[in-house]
């Protein structure tokens, strides 16, 4: 029973993709001069010396370092050194408006689930429709409607289905609770 928590915990877990206003630290292994620590603009990009522009929102730091290691394998005649790409602060963003004790902006730092983001309004106020939540997500040009029932999972003892129905907050999300 004590070793399922953890396997379940790291299936939990998702990799994390670059976000616009990421710091990046990219090290490029025996060029010291190409260390940098940069900042992913509002448009996705960031700008990287003997590669150029970058495209790196919604992106793996392991897909940068290979998008960094193409783009300097015309600079070396043998094998290109090792690029190491990490974030140093993630900008991870999501509003929480409506019926919730302190509404406003958050900036985690790591994933969160809508159970976490209503804890971090300062849970909901008195009043608030538990099972109305709404997720308002950008996908490309459109916006999409997530729905969301914590009313079970907030008066304690959740089944295992309603754990598993609570929805990841993504960056750019904004949390109504009406």
């Amino acid at each position: 029973m004590g070793q399922a928590a953890p396997a379940q915990k790291s299936e939990a877990l998702k990799a994390y993709r670059i976000n616009p206003g990421d710091e990046l630290e990219v090290y490029v292994w025996g060029e010291e001069r190409l260390q940098r620590e940069v900042k992913v603009l509002p448009d996705g990009t960031f700008s990287f010396p003997l590669v150029g522009r970058i495209d790196a929102v919604n992106k793996l730091p392991s897909e940068i370092e290979a998008l960094i290691t193409e783009g300097l394998r015309a600079q070396y005649r043998d094998q290109v050194p090792h690029v190491t790409v990490s974030v140093k602060v993630p900008a991870m963003q999501f509003f929480v408006a409506g019926k919730v004790r302190t509404p406003g902006t958050f900036t985690p730092g790591r994933y969160v689930n809508a159970l976490e983001a209503l804890g971090m309004a300062g849970g909901p106020s008195d009043f608030a429709d538990l099972n109305g939540i709404a997720i308002i997500r950008k996908q490309g040009s459109a916006l999409v409607v997530i729905k969301v029932r914590l009313a079970d999972v907030l008066k304690g003892n959740p089944t295992p289905a309603e754990l598993a129905a609570i929805p990841q907050i993504e960056s750019g999300d904004s949390v109504v609770v009406p």
